[in-house]
């Protein structure tokens, strides 16, 4: 398989709000690379307009690029296909071709990304 990104990471905090999920969701991991081989690489690589993915500009930071997945697949939620409630929070960095997953949650729990731990991590000051 090519590889479609030059470097894709997971912040520690992805990887402990994915593995607090995976406990109730066991197809997460499966589904972020679905998701990674399809609809990023649509958005990102072939400039597809996908009403899934929304950029977050409201937060006063320029660089990288911050995008909320509100329709993800996940195959647990049977039935459910995008609506599934699970939202993905990542950094698209365009000119090291570089994302960077922040955060994941089921919109069960939560309404909202988590603003401070971004703002934490990509605000100027940091």
């Amino acid at each position: 398989m090519t590889k479609i990104f030059h470097d894709i990471r997971y912040l520690p905090e992805f990887r402990h709000d994915l593995k607090k999920l995976l406990k109730k969701y066991s197809t997460l991991e499966d589904d972020i690379n679905t998701f990674i081989n399809t609809v990023l690489k649509l958005y990102h690589k072939e400039k597809v307009s996908l009403s899934a993915v929304v950029q977050i500009s409201n937060l006063g930071i320029h660089s990288p690029l911050l995008y909320k997945v509100r329709k993800f697949t996940c195959k647990s939620l049977k039935g459910r296909g995008v609506a599934s409630g699970i939202r993905i929070i990542y950094a698209y960095f365009k000119n090291e071709d570089r994302v960077e997953f922040i955060e994941i949650y089921y919109k069960g729990d939560k309404k909202n990304e988590d603003r401070e731990r971004i703002l934490t991590r990509y605000s100027k000051g940091s």
